[in-house]
């Protein structure tokens, strides 16, 4: 007996995998103003002004703080845009993104 030819191809199986995700900094300076900083964060982040308080403060007191954890485009809007901000209102407020 002769096996019949099926017309239904066999999908193989595509490997998904979660995006890569980015943390973001924000970094301390000497000019930036802390009701600017909790305006970004509030702004752009859309920390409450609790958590952009506390933000700010950790900020203050210490190199860096970590904003937020996203995937790359979203990462690297958010900077982007908090950067024009910081840059159109005279600071020179610094904001990175790593690979977590």
């Amino acid at each position: 007996m002769a096996k019949q030819q099926s017309s239904v191809s066999e999908r193989s199986r595509t490997d998904i995998r979660e995006p890569k995700r980015y943390k973001v900094y924000i970094h301390n300076d000497d000019f930036t103003t802390m009701e600017f900083v909790v305006k970004i964060l509030m702004t752009i982040f859309f920390k409450s002004e609790a958590e952009a308080q506390a933000l700010m403060l950790k900020v203050h007191h210490s190199d860096k703080a970590l904003v937020g954890v996203y995937t790359y485009d979203i990462a690297v809007s958010k900077v982007r845009k908090a950067t024009q901000m910081a840059r159109d209102e005279g600071y020179p407020l610094r904001l990175t993104y790593q690979p977590e």
